[in-house]
């Protein structure tokens, strides 16, 4: 299993189901979910904690991941790692609480897991997907190198799609 990627300031950690109150609150607290859909039942989210171990299980170096700011300890959000919807992509996703917004934490790890993504796992691309109304979502995928490639339809909502091919994947391709 490869080693999950770290920054300078942040560190990702697995959620567990022990982890309830927080994950709860990332998943219902009115500004993160803005943009995401309607907050999610605590019925959801004991749910969502139940199936996490299988996840990490069945998406080997996928999941996702509490960050957490090295300096003090404290969970600032969570970043995604894992297949998008119905695809065969792998999605970048992150939502971190409004006490830390503005930091450039989700650019800082986004970038982190695009570089663990293409040179541990060797993906072929990472995706990303954001409602047209979250300009500031759109400006952090694009910080982390993904373009803008279309409107689709994920998560039962019609999303821009984002997404960036792996380098070293076109310069090993045959001629």
């Amino acid at each position: 299993m490869p080693q999950l990627p770290e920054t300078d300031r942040l560190a990702l950690r697995p959620i567990t189901e022990a982890d309830y109150d927080l994950y709860y609150l990332l998943n219902t607290e009115p500004e993160v979910m803005r943009h995401i859909g309607a907050p999610r039942s605590p019925e959801v989210v004991r749910e969502y904690l139940r199936n996490m171990a299988a996840d990490y299980t069945r998406w080997p170096g996928l999941g996702r991941w509490f960050t957490v700011e090295k300096a003090t300890g404290a969970v600032v959000g969570i970043h995604l790692f894992k297949p998008l919807e119905n695809t065969e992509h792998i999605e970048l996703g992150y939502r971190l609480l409004p006490a830390y917004w503005g930091r450039g934490y989700a650019t800082e790890m986004g970038r982190a897991l695009v570089r663990y993504g293409f040179e541990q796992l060797q993906l072929p691309r990472v995706v990303g997907v954001t409602s047209p109304e979250n300009v500031d979502s759109q400006r952090v995928l694009e910080k982390c190198g993904l373009r803008f490639q279309r409107m689709a339809h994920f998560y039962g909502a019609e999303q821009r799609f984002y997404a960036l091919d792996n380098p070293a994947a076109a310069s090993v391709a045959p001629q």
